[in-house]
This record gives C-alpha cells, sequence and structure tokens, in this order.
C-alpha cells in the first residue's frame, strides 16, 4: 500500500512488482547484454572500413550497452521486496545510468532516422558525405547534451535510503512538474515526431518514384515501419502513464485528503513502473532491428577475418544493375529511366549495408 515518507513523497511497495518486474529485467539484461556486446565487437574488430552512419550505430549500441548494465541491480532491488541495498550514492549511479542511456538511445534513434531520410530524400546533400572525424564530434555533441539534461539525478535526495526510484509523486501540490519528468516525456515526443516524419516521408518519396513495387526496396520500407512501431511500442505505454499520474494528481489534491493521495495513485504508479520496463526492452531489441538485419554485419558474423562493406557492396549493387537492365528491357523503359532507377538502386544498396 502506497504510504507517505517524512519528505511527503509517495513510497509504494507492491507486491505486483515483485512479481513481475525481477525476470522481466533479468531478461531485458542477458538479451540487452549479449546483443549490445556482440554489436559492439563487430563494429570495433570486424567492420571495416566505418561510415558515418556507422558511428552512430556504434553510439546507439553503448547507449544501450550502458543502460544494461544497471538493470541486474533494479532487478534485485524489487526481488528484494522493492529494497535498496547498494547505498544512497550508487542508487543515483544506477539512475543515472538508466535515464541517461534511456534519453541517450532515443536521441541517436532520432538521429539515425534524420540519416536514413537524408540519404532517400535528398541524396546529394552534403552532409551524407559527413567524415569520420566531423561524425564522432556530433556524437559527442549528443552526448554532451544528453549528460546535462540527466546529471540532475544525482541531486535526488532518498529520505528513505532503502527506497531507490527517480520518479516520485508528491502530496504537496506544485511539486510533482518536476525537470525529470519533462525530460523524460520530451526525450520521447521529440524523437518521436522526428522519426514518424521520416519514416513517413521516405514511404512517399519512395513511391513517388515507383520504386516501391520492387522486393528489396519493400524490405527498406518493412524495416522503417517496423522501427517506428518498435520505438512507439517501448516508449509510448510510459509515456502515457506518466501523463496520466500528472492528470489524477492534480485531481487527487483537490478532491482527496493528503493521506489520501498515494493510495488512490499506486494501481497507476504501478503501472508506469511496469511500462517504464518495456523502455529498457528497446535496447534489448536494437541489435536485431539495427545491427544483425545488416547484410555488413552480417557478413561479419560469418566471416570475421575478411570482413569487408565495399567488394560485397559492389558485387551486390552490380547484381542489382542487371537485375534492372533485365526489367528495363522487358518494359521498353528508355535510357533516361534507366539512369535513374541504376541511382536509386545504388542508393538504396548502400543505405542498406550502412546500416
Amino acid at each position: 500500500i502506497g504510504n507517505i515518507s517524512d519528505n511527503m513523497q509517495c513510497n509504494f511497495n507492491g507486491t505486483l512488482l515483485i512479481s513481475v518486474l525481477p525476470p522481466l529485467l533479468a531478461t531485458e539484461f542477458i538479451f540487452g547484454a549479449l546483443g549490445n556486446g556482440l554489436a559492439l565487437w563487430i563494429f570495433c574488430f570486424h567492420l571495416k572500413p566505418w561510415k558515418s552512419s556507422t558511428v552512430l550505430l556504434f553510439n546507439l549500441a553503448m547507449a544501450d550497452f550502458l543502460l544494461n548494465m544497471a538493470l541486474p541491480f533494479r532487478a534485485s532491488y524489487y526481488s528484494s521486496g522493492i529494497k535498496w541495498r547498494f547505498g544512497g550514492a550508487f542508487c543515483n549511479i544506477c539512475l543515472f545510468l538508466l535515464a541517461m542511456n534511456r534519453s541517450g538511445s532515443t536521441v541517436f534513434l532520432m538521429v539515425i532516422a534524420l540519416d536514413r531520410y537524408m540519404r532517400v530524400v535528398h541524396p546529394h546533400h552534403p552532409i551524407n558525405s559527413l567524415s569520420i572525424s566531423k561524425a564522432w564530434c556530433g556524437a559527442l555533441a549528443l552526448w554532451l547534451i544528453t549528460i546535462c539534461m540527466t546529471t540532475h539525478v544525482f541531486t535526488l535526495k532518498h529520505v528513505n535510503t532503502t527506497y531507490c526510484e527517480s520518479f516520485m509523486i508528491n502530496t504537496e501540490p506544485g511539486h510533482n512538474l518536476t525537470w525529470h519528468k519533462f525530460e523524460f516525456i520530451f526525450s520521447f515526443y521529440l524523437p518521436l515526431l522526428v522519426i514518424l516524419y521520416c519514416t513517413i516521408h521516405i514511404v512517399v518519396v519512395l513511391r513517388g518514384r515507383q520504386l516501391a513495387k520492387d522486393a528489396k526496396i519493400q524490405r527498406v520500407l518493412c524495416f522503417l515501419i517496423v522501427v517506428a512501431a518498435l520505438f512507439i511500442f517501448c516508449f509510448l505505454p510510459s509515456n502515457i502513464m506518466q501523463l496520466l499520474i500528472w492528470i489524477k494528481t492534480k485531481k487527487a489534491h483537490s478532491t482527496l485528503q493528503e493521506s489520501e493521495v498515494c493510495p488512490a495513485l499506486e494501481d497507476l504508479t504501478t503501472a508506469f513502473y511496469i511500462s517504464i520496463s518495456l523502455t529498457y526492452l528497446n535496447s534489448a531489441l536494437d541489435p536485431l532491428v539495427y545491427y544483425f538485419s545488416s547484410s555488413a554485419v552480417k557478413t561479419s558474423c560469418r566471416k570475421p577475418q575478411k570482413s569487408q562493406i565495399c567488394p560485397a557492396l559492389s558485387d551486390d549493387i552490380e547484381k542489382y544493375q542487371n537485375y534492372f537492365i533485365r526489367q528495363v528491357c522487358w518494359r521498353g523503359m528508355n535510357s533516361s529511366n534507366i539512369s535513374g532507377k541504376l541511382q536509386h538502386s545504388k542508393q538504396f544498396l548502400i543505405i542498406e549495408n550502412k546500416k
């Protein structure tokens, strides 16, 4: 049952969290650590040469891997009956890892969507030829912004040293809209809008170029839709729960006694903590969606001693050119259309191999 701590914050001891979250967090840790660890190993030792898009994928894998390092401690916290046994300082470190890398993951997902948008819709833009050093500078800038947005976690005060949560409900009106909650919402809705815009625009452009019927292009479109759907599935529930908690908290403050606020919000808060665990699931699934769906990474997994992107890419382009030539000859297309089709085929093969 929810109760009020000395600093007027609600502490919840839900049995549902104790039974549901430990196995869920443990499963996410196992798959996330193995998948992202393997992805980082491939990026570092077997995937050469790097491109600017490779830098983005590497940093996404790093954010996901660091987030997964905090999950065993959270699983221990819930399996111990919502009792933190590692001290207040390490509690804030763990919460910071979760907040920073959750935000970092959404930021890099957003930038990867923008990168693919530019390569498809504006293939001749100079940003598509960004050097590796400039891509790293951009990635470091994104990390710096993310760290600045989440360092406030270190200022959290834990009156009850065995209760380790960053999302607190305060029984005093006006104390619930914290920077931490605003950052949590902002780091979802901005990337969501960008990812949806890029995905929809790419689909429209491909259909306008009459390439969407090709099997290889259909796989690209399917991949983009899956990425957007996965992002929504993992991040939307917790953000909806957070908004509902704000609305109900405001209503509870005006209609209930102070001692009744916490019990009234316990069910909704329990749903929020379960839904926020879905955001960690995204980090476990990213390796399957982004890294191991890439033909370049698959080649590296099969033949790590000979992992070269360029020869494989050249062979694919040549095969795809021959395919389009056969299609053109069959349909009686003119030479200008041939050139346009071949250019688009090269463009998408390069994008796919850069994933």
